[in-house]
C-alpha cells in the first residue's frame, strides 16, 4: 500500500537562506542587503550605496550556493518536524537549484539530521511535483513552499495535493505574496509548531480541504 508523501521546499522552509546570504554579501563583497518589501535587486547596495546591477544578482546567488551553503542553518522546529512526519510518510525535497547542486544539497540536509531525497528544479514547481507524484503514487500528498508562485503552479497541475504556504524567515515573511490569500494554498502557517499538527491532520486525519 502506498504511503502519504510530503514534498517540501528547502530554503526558508527547512533552512534559513536570506540571513546567511545577507551576511555573506557583507563579508565577501561589501554589499548591504536589506529586504524591507523590495525584491532582491532593489534590496542590494554596494559599498558606495549604489544599487547592485540586476545582472550581478544571479551570479551572486549562484556563487553563494556553490561555496557558502555551510552558512545555512535550520529553521526553528524544521528538523524535528520533518523527522516526525517521516515516521509515517515519505518525505522528499523539491528545491529550485540546478542539477549540479543536488548532491551538495543532499549532503547539507544530512549534516543537519535530515536524510531526504532531493529533487532539483528550475522554474515553476508544478511539473516537477507532478513527476514526483507519478513515481510515488502516494495515498495523500502535501506540498510546502514559501513562494506563492509555486503554490499556483501546483494548484493548477495537481489540485488534489494539500498545499501549505510556510516562510520561516521573519525578515522575509511579512513582505512576500501570500498563496493562501490568493486562493492557491490551503493554509499559511509560518512556524513549524503550528505547521506540524496541520500537516499530520492532512496526511492521516479526516480533514479534506482539497479543491
Amino acid at each position: 500500500m502506498s504511503r502519504p508523501l510530503v514534498i517540501s521546499d528547502c530554503d526558508e522552509v527547512l533552512l534559513h537562506m536570506v540571513a546567511p546570504f545577507r551576511d555573506w554579501l557583507a563579508d565577501a563583497h561589501g554589499i548591504t542587503f536589506s529586504l524591507t518589501g523590495q525584491n532582491f535587486v532593489q534590496s542590494m547596495r554596494d559599498a558606495g550605496g549604489q544599487p547592485v546591477a540586476a545582472e550581478q544578482v544571479w551570479p551572486l546567488l549562484t556563487s553563494f550556493f556553490t561555496t557558502e551553503m555551510a552558512r545555512q542553518y535550520p529553521i526553528a522546529g524544521s528538523v524535528d518536524s520533518i523527522n516526525r512526519l517521516a515516521r509515517d510518510a515519505d518525505v522528499v525535497v523539491l528545491t529550485n537549484l540546478g542539477d549540479d547542486h543536488q548532491a551538495a544539497r543532499t549532503r547539507q540536509l544530512l549534516d543537519h539530521g535530515l536524510n531526504l531525497r532531493v529533487f532539483t528544479n528550475l522554474g515553476p514547481k508544478g511539473p516537477a511535483l507532478k513527476r514526483i507524484l507519478d513515481e510515488y503514487e502516494p495515498s495523500r500528498a502535501v506540498f510546502i513552499d514559501d513562494i506563492a508562485q509555486h503554490h499556483g503552479s501546483v494548484a493548477e497541475l495537481a489540485p488534489h495535493v494539500h498545499r501549505l504556504h510556510l516562510c520561516g524567515e521573519p525578515q522575509l515573511a511579512p513582505h512576500i505574496a501570500c498563496a493562501h490569500a490568493a486562493g492557491h494554498a490551503h493554509a499559511r502557517i509560518d512556524d513549524w509548531a503550528g505547521a506540524l499538527p496541520w500537516l499530520l491532520d492532512r496526511l492521516h486525519g479526516d480533514t479534506d480541504d482539497r479543491r
